[in-house]
């Protein structure tokens, strides 16, 4: 089970090249984000949004924990 402080540390500090997605096994999506900086940064904000109120989830559709 994926740990949601450790996908929201890495959403803050490395979520323009998509680290955090890498992380919960998002491959397809992390690449895009470091394709385009993180969606120029928005997308990487929703992200941080959606993982600090527990609405991000992982490869599997599994919340994190």
């Amino acid at each position: 089970m994926k740990q949601k402080s450790t996908a929201l540390i890495l959403a803050i500090l490395f979520g323009v090249v998509g680290a955090h997605r890498f992380y919960v096994g998002k491959t397809g999506s992390a690449v895009a984000q470091l394709l385009t900086g993180g969606g120029l940064i928005v997308w990487v904000l929703i992200d941080i949004i959606n993982i600090a109120t527990g609405k991000f989830t992982d490869v599997n559709g599994n919340k994190l924990q």
